[in-house]
């Protein structure tokens, strides 16, 4: 993709929606962590559902120490793989309140080094609560972005890099969500809803669905 129809991708998507924003709930920024954690491979509806409440009670990695393991599984047993999960969090929260302090540090590697959290987790966390340029490359954006030709790669490392490379400076913060968002929405896995996608005339993908089926 140019870089004009790169610029005006975005233009389309920040018009639709000025202020994206993650669809997962919390309140802080540990929330947050525990949340993107808890979302692998699991939808932003059923991890919402299952901290809502865990959330009302459970605010800091002390929180979670004091809760214990038997109690977080009570309130995410709905989610996937909750088990691995349940401990990922449990000695996250331990090397959070050993090593630093409490708090979720503001960094890449080090937050790479806590159970359960890769690439993608740490940079959707520097991204939502501290408005760093990141890329987190899911299912959706990896799809969005070799399917319109916007950034193809074949690993979410190699999209991650395009996107860092091509995306116009307006639009890095929000980039990430309005792809998300793009991909859950309009340009679906099994059927993308091309008759409906502001990006059409953009897009490289050859077998659009024009025609809204019935």
């Amino acid at each position: 993709m140019k870089k004009a129809d790169i610029f005006e991708f975005f233009r389309r998507l920040a018009e639709v929606n000025p202020d994206p924003q993650t669809e997962l709930e919390f309140g802080n920024t540990y929330q947050l962590l525990v949340a993107v954690t808890l979302s692998a491979q699991a939808t932003d509806v059923g991890v919402n559902k299952a901290t809502r409440a865990l959330f009302e009670i459970v605010k800091t990695p002390q929180d979670m120490l004091d809760l214990g393991l038997d109690g977080l599984k009570d309130h995410i047993k709905t989610i996937g793989l909750f088990n691995t999960k349940a401990a990922n969090v449990m000695a996250m929260a331990q090397i959070l309140v050993d090593k630093h302090g409490g708090e979720v540090p503001v960094d890449r590697d080090a937050l790479v080094e806590l159970p359960g959290v890769g690439r993608k987790t740490a940079n959707v966390v520097l991204n939502c609560a501290f408005g760093m340029e990141t890329f987190a490359v899911d299912t959706h954006i990896f799809r969005v972005g070799n399917r319109t030709g916007l950034a193809k790669g074949k690993t979410p490392e190699a999209v991650e890099k395009q996107l860092e490379k091509h995306v116009p400076g307006p639009f890095r913060v929000g980039a990430h969500h309005w792809l998300i968002l793009h991909g859950r929405y309009i340009c679906k896995a099994r059927t993308p809803e091309c008759w409906r996608c502001p990006e059409v005339d953009l897009c490289a993908f050859k077998d659009k669905v024009l025609q809204k089926k019935k």
